[in-house]
């Protein structure tokens, strides 16, 4: 449904885009702790990319806040073919202006 969501909503002129859906961040004084809702690609191994991904989301949130990050959940909501994968990338608009 949520992909359903994304495409009406990408058809309605005007509408705008939550980048930060998918991310929820919980913030202390010293810690954090984040929560993160994917889509993955079929055939991906699903272990090493949450594996992955909390490696990299841990280093860049340690990095550039100084917080302590105490856990990364992980949440697969979703798995798609590659054929449904190639409609979630718009590639005919630039990403940066």
């Amino acid at each position: 449904t949520t992909r359903v969501v994304g495409a009406l909503r990408d058809r309605i002129p005007g509408a705008r885009i939550n980048h930060g859906q998918g991310v929820a961040v919980e913030v202390g004084e010293k810690q954090a702790a984040i929560d993160i809702g994917i889509i993955a690609e079929y055939g991906v191994a699903l272990h090493e990319l949450a594996v992955a991904i909390r490696h990299n989301v841990i280093g860049a949130v340690e990095r550039m806040t100084g917080l302590e990050v105490t856990e990364v959940n992980i949440t697969v909501f979703d798995v798609v073919l590659h054929d449904e994968a190639a409609g979630l990338v718009d590639d005919t608009k630039p990403r940066v202006q």
